[in-house]
Order: C-alpha cells, then sequence, then structure tokens
C-alpha cells in the first residue's frame, strides 16, 4: 500500500466537504462522545500524533456498484447519528476512509459542525433536551507542563462544547472561549486581535491569549498532522477482511459493528444501514423514549431466526446467515416494534427497562406466534401479558439474569418458546431453563430485605411495579419520593427538632425505597416539594373514602404532618413493603424472632 503525502487539517476538511474523502457502507456510525473529541483537539495543540488513517482509493466503476456515505458535521443523539448516503450526479474516482473514520468526523464536528447530547435529566424523547453545542477553546489559560492532571486526565487546553449564546455568560476580563470553527477563517492570528480588544480582555490575559490562538491556527492550517496509507485494489473481499483486522482489535469496533458491517455488504434487496437504524430509531421512540441500540436488533436478529450460533463472531455471520436475516426482516421488524410497545405498557422507559436484553425472548415469542398490536391490550391476551409482565420484572429483580452467560441463556430461552410457546408465554419452562442455569427466579428472605432497602434508581421502579401493579403502565409514571428530597436539609431538620444523629438517620434513608412510590407524571409535577399529609387533603379534597384508598394501596398509613415523625414512617413502611414484597414473590418469611432483623 502506498502512502500519502502527509496532509493539514484544513486539507483533510475540505477533501471531506468536497467529497473526496467519504465513508463506505461497511463503517459503522460515529460513536465519540464529547470527552474524547475535547481530548483529540487537545492532542493537536500539543503538537501529539494523532494516528496514522487508511484510504481505500475508488475508482469510478467502483463507487457505481458500493453504498457510501457523506461525513456527519451537525451532529444529535436525538435525530442525526446516522450518515446521509453519498449521491453523486454520475460515479467518480474518490478515497473512503477505511480507518480514522471517528478521528476525522470528531475533527469535522469540532472545526465545521456542532455536537447534541442530552443533557443531564432530561427526556430521552423530548428535542429539546439535545441542544446543538459548538466547541470552544478557552485562550487565557494553559494547564501547567509540571501539572500532570491539567484539566482532567494530563489535558492541558481547555476545550469544551456549550451554546454560542453561553459564551456572554461565560466570558471575563479574564477569560475568553473562542468559538473553535472560526479558526478555519483566520489567515493570521493578527486579524483577530480586534475582536479580542472588544471582547474585553485585560492586558494581561491579551498576550497568552494571541499565544493559544496562534497555536490553534498552526494545528488546523500549517501542522501536516494527516497521514494515511492506500488501498488501491477495488476487490470488494479483500477490502472487507482489511477493514475487519484493523478494526477489530483492541476497542476501535464491537462485535456488532462488524457483524453490521457484514450485513450492510451482503444484503442485496434492502439497505441493511438504514434498515437497522431506522428500526433502533423508531424503537427508541416509542411511548416514553428507550434507549435500544443496534446490539439489541442484531442479536434479536439472530435469535428469531434460528442462527445456529448467536455470539456476535465474524466467522458466524456468513452470507447465509446474513440471507436468512435479510428475507425475515419484515417479521423481525414487527416482533421487535410489538415488544417495544408492550414493554411501555408495562412502564418501563430508558430510565426503568435497566437490562435489554430482556426484551429478545419476548420478541421471539411474538414472532413465533405471527401476534400483532391487539396483544397490548385485548381481553384476549390478558392472561398472558400479565404472565409476562410478572416474569418481566422478576427477571430485573434479580441480579446477574441478563450479564454473564447470555448467548448461551438466549438459546436455552428460544428452545424453551419453540417447544412450549404456541398458544402461551412459558413462564414455568423458561424458569425452569434459567435455574438450571444458574438464574433461578427464586427469592430467599435475604434478597427480599435488601430489595426492601433499594436506593433511588435502578431497580427502584421494577420493585414498586411488583409492589403496585395496579398502575396504568400507558401513562408517564416516575419514581417519586413520598418525603420531598428537597425537605431533607440539615437546617430543615433541625428546625423540626431532629438530634444530628436523627439528621443523619434521615439523610440516609431520604432515598431509600420505603421513601418512595409511583406517581403519574403530571402528577408528580403538581406535588413537587409539597409535604405528603397535606398533599393528600389538597390532591383528594373532599373524597375521603378515594384518599383512604390510596393511602392503604400505597402502605402510607400514619403519615405524619411533618419530618419529626419520618424515621418512625420509614421503618414502618419497610416492614409493610417487605411483607409485601415476600407476598408478591412468593417468599415465606422467617417467624418475628427467628432473625436478627425481626
Amino acid at each position: 500500500m502506498p502512502y500519502e503525502t502527509p496532509i493539514t487539517i484544513k486539507q483533510a476538511l475540505e477533501r471531506i466537504h468536497a467529497t473526496d474523502y467519504v465513508l463506505p457502507a461497511i463503517q459503522r456510525e460515529f460513536v465519540w462522545g464529547p470527552d474524547r473529541i475535547t481530548r483529540l483537539f487537545d492532542s493537536l495543540m500539543r503538537g501529539y500524533p494523532i494516528g496514522g488513517f487508511l484510504l481505500w482509493k475508488l475508482q469510478a466503476e467502483t463507487v457505481g456498484n458500493l453504498g457510501l456515505f457523506r461525513f456527519l458535521d451537525k451532529y444529535s443523539e436525538y435525530d442525526r447519528r446516522h450518515n446521509d448516503p453519498l449521491v453523486l450526479p454520475e460515479p467518480r474516482p474518490l478515497h473512503a476512509v477505511l480507518d480514522g473514520q471517528q478521528r476525522l468526523t470528531a475533527i469535522n464536528v469540532g472545526l465545521r459542525g456542532t455536537f447534541a447530547y442530552r443533557l443531564p435529566r432530561r427526556w430521552a424523547n423530548k428535542p429539546e433536551s439535545y441542544p446543538p453545542q459548538t466547541l470552544h477553546l478557552e485562550l487565557c489559560s494553559i494547564a501547567d507542563d509540571t501539572d500532570e492532571e491539567g484539566y482532567g486526565e494530563g489535558v492541558r487546553y481547555r476545550f469544551e462544547f456549550f451554546e454560542k449564546h453561553d459564551v456572554l455568560h461565560r466570558n471575563t476580563e479574564n477569560t475568553h472561549w473562542f468559538p473553535v470553527p472560526d479558526v478555519l477563517g483566520l489567515e493570521s492570528v493578527v486579524d483577530a486581535l480586534p475582536r479580542l480588544n472588544q471582547a474585553g480582555l485585560s492586558q494581561e490575559a491579551l498576550e497568552p491569549a494571541m499565544k493559544t490562538l496562534e497555536r490553534l491556527r498552526q494545528a488546523v492550517h500549517a501542522d501536516p498532522v494527516v497521514a494515511a496509507h492506500v488501498e488501491e485494489d477495488q476487490d470488494l473481499d479483500r477490502v472487507l477482511d482489511i477493514f475487519i483486522r484493523v478494526n477489530s482489535g483492541g476497542m476501535t469496533l464491537s462485535s456488532s459493528d462488524l457483524l453490521l458491517s457484514i450485513a450492510t455488504a451482503q444484503w442485496k434487496e434492502r439497505d441493511a444501514r438504514e434498515s437497522i437504524h431506522g428500526l433502533v430509531d423508531e424503537l427508541n421512540s416509542t411511548g416514553h423514549g428507550f434507549a435500544f441500540t443496534k446490539d439489541l436488533v442484531l442479536k434479536a436478529s439472530l435469535v428469531l431466526t434460528d442462527a445456529g450460533d448467536i455470539r456476535f463472531k465474524a466467522s458466524n455471520i456468513n452470507a447465509k446467515t446474513m440471507a436468512v436475516v435479510e428475507e425475515k426482516w419484515d417479521g423481525i421488524e414487527k416482533a421487535l416494534k410489538l415488544t417495544a410497545k408492550v414493554l411501555d405498557s408495562f412502564g418501563f422507559s430508558s430510565m426503568t427497562l435497566t437490562a435489554h436484553s430482556v426484551a429478545i425472548p419476548l420478541a421471539d415469542y411474538f414472532h413465533q406466534r405471527g401476534l400483532g398490536e391487539s396483544f397490548v391490550s385485548s381481553k384476549e391476551h390478558k392472561d398472558d401479558r400479565a404472565a409476562m409482565r410478572s416474569w418481566v420484572l422478576r427477571s430485573l429483580l434479580k441480579p446477574g439474569v441478563w450479564g454473564s452467560g447470555l448467548d448461551t441463556l438466549l438459546t436455552s430461552l428460544r428452545r424453551q418458546i419453540r417447544e412450549h410457546g404456541v398458544d402461551r408465554f412459558p413462564v414455568l419452562e423458561l424458569e425452569a431453563t434459567m435455574a438450571g442455569r444458574g438464574k433461578a427466579l427464586t427469592f430467599t428472605p435475604e434478597e427480599i430485605d435488601t430489595l426492601a432497602e433499594t436506593r433511588y434508581g435502578g431497580r427502584s421502579f421494577s420493585i414498586l411495579a411488583v409492589l403496585y401493579p395496579g398502575f396504568d403502565g400507558t401513562k408517564a409514571f416516575h419514581v417519586d419520593h413520598v418525603f420531598p428530597r428537597a425537605r431533607f436539609t440539615r437546617p430543615a431538620l433541625s428546625r423540626a427538632g431532629l438530634s444530628d444523629t436523627q439528621i443523619e438517620a434521615c439523610i440516609e434513608r431520604r432515598d431509600g425505597l420505603p421513601n418512595l412510590q409511583l406517581l403519574e407524571g403530571g402528577t408528580n409535577t403538581s406535588k413537587q416539594a409539597a409535604m405528603p399529609a397535606g398533599w393528600l387533603v389538597d390532591h383528594f379534597g373532599d373524597d375521603a373514602a378515594s384518599r383512604e384508598l390510596y393511602v392503604a394501596g400505597h402502605h402510607l398509613e400514619g403519615l405524619p404532618d411533618g419530618l419529626e415523625g419520618f424515621l418512625e414512617f420509614y421503618d414502618r413502611r419497610r416492614q409493610r413493603i417487605r411483607d409485601r414484597l415476600a407476598e408478591r414473590l412468593g417468599v415465606t418469611l422467617p417467624e418475628a424472632g427467628a432473625s436478627a432483623d425481626n
């Protein structure tokens, strides 16, 4: 393979913009987060090597036979994760990037685009949760050479993604955040001087700012850091082998990415990339939003089509296997869409579904029976839904079920669904198989005690759903604090007359399961920081019967008016929850006095 003369970042971007550098269909999507992008730019600023690149020089006739894609510049986790197809008036020679896509995309996003990722504690299915953010460089301060930590793990230069309108709030006379894309039009650092003066920088800050900006300009305009080997053979099989060998080592490519690359190259009638990515997007927009990945879709495809070996190994994914997946794609797609709707009806979302793999046996069952959307709500399937919901919840409560040995477990569950899932979801057979593999869905009294002390987040939704199964899962239910978190400040607890020891105990128990409940989203919002006893009166008004029914149904008997009674309430409710959980999960607890806890 010949070696090209190294070029600058700006020259590489020009080739990307002119679609001389493109991506072959066998490439995976962009997966870097903002931290990796900023570390790459820090390396460029420090003159560090950023690794070699591998290009495939395509002749016009080869271009005409391949699926090619443009580089991303405006990336969004919400709706802009996938590359646009390359559409040419007529085929022409160009270069496809076989190795280095992540780095080149990161550079393209940082210098010519934006990066949008979900803000903390925002809903996954809301576009406003993903504001486009531009890469900025703080010009006036650099970590000292002797500071090994720098701005996090050895980083010297402060690069950050944020919205452009935030710049005015961040800049001071000794701080200036420069939009990195602006450096592309900067022929000389002197051209930026009026801009920096206008920003109100002090004279002490101006000199280091000019020096840092000049280093950025040099890194983009002058340093020849993009060095590439070029493969000129036009044979797809050879290039696919090169691609897999280059990208399958270390952490550069996951097994599912290899699978997707092979599927993309081997499907005949469909665009595998578009079909799989499109299905993932549709699954994740179901109901209140999920966070499924292509890994889930690809693994499910192997299970549903009876592939003999469902491991993500390139040797398992041959043309015959992928031909079957393509042939049965409509059924696979239908089953997975129904699975997402059923899980949504059970109340799950991206925030509460703690193991994605639980969806695969459900999809396999739907696929084998050819079930449709009527399963979600029809009376005919009521018992089946209840059995399935119980199995899903219990499998999520049991640690390790969907962890190690997953492929063996899924294969065994598939066998039981084939043999016993003709007219019902075979819960008993599935659980017997799971027990035989050390993944029994039975619980001990000790596990009940542990579950009763579960903390907010993680499995708390599944536990509450087991305890209180009557909620309408089609509505947005939140895990809510009975006594609001905002009330657990030391001053507030002290004003309630609690001792220092009691204050620490209250804060430690604040996020425990006995202080959690399920509330519909709108109700949770209206409740906010209201104390529970007062909120019950306001919420139910004169309807005492409904209030009493709610209190009994959520084990809220004996609610104190204030925080002074929280610890006693917590202990009483913990005991009631423990007993109810044992009943729901079929566990016989020891008699009073038979254990240290009692």
